[in-house]
């Protein structure tokens, strides 16, 4: 099995059975993203203390590209800093846009490396990640890739 076989298998089995879906009761920070070309949309739910992200779920529908991110983001950013969160979707971010190796480590989240051959589904892969830090930083206002 090639590499490029299971980063595919990756984003087909979260965009099938995303990890962290549903809402969550105690969630101190709630965003909603939407993504018109595509018709991407999530809600996200975030706990977060002490400028820690202790959990984060997240309720919508969208591509394989989109639940699959939201799926692999929520994995990724549980525990982690808001400095730790903003590294990694500079990551993330860089990965979709030019493809490549990861210039860090990034985990799962190489499989979307792929992305970057198709920029019109970048939106699709930064979705969640743009609701994320919206919710984190309060903004009031619904995140959308337009």
């Amino acid at each position: 099995m090639s590499l490029r076989d299971l980063y595919q298998e990756i984003i087909v089995d979260h965009g099938k059975q995303p990890r962290n879906f549903g809402r969550l009761a105690n969630a101190n920070h709630c965003q909603a993203g939407h993504n018109p070309l595509c018709g991407d949309r999530l809600t996200l739910y975030v706990v977060e203390h002490n400028g820690r992200v202790e959990d984060v779920h997240f309720e919508g529908a969208g591509c394989a590209i989109s639940v699959a991110s939201a799926s692999l983001m929520t994995e990724a950013v549980k525990g982690k800093s808001m400095d730790e969160i903003n590294q990694l979707f500079e990551l993330f971010h860089q990965l979709v846009t030019e493809g490549g190796e990861p210039r860090g480590n990034v985990g799962k989240l190489a499989a979307f490396s792929g992305v970057a051959e198709f920029p019109v589904r970048v939106k699709c892969a930064t979705l969640a990640w743009h609701t994320l830090k919206a919710a984190l930083a309060n903004d009031p206002d619904p995140v959308t890739t337009e």
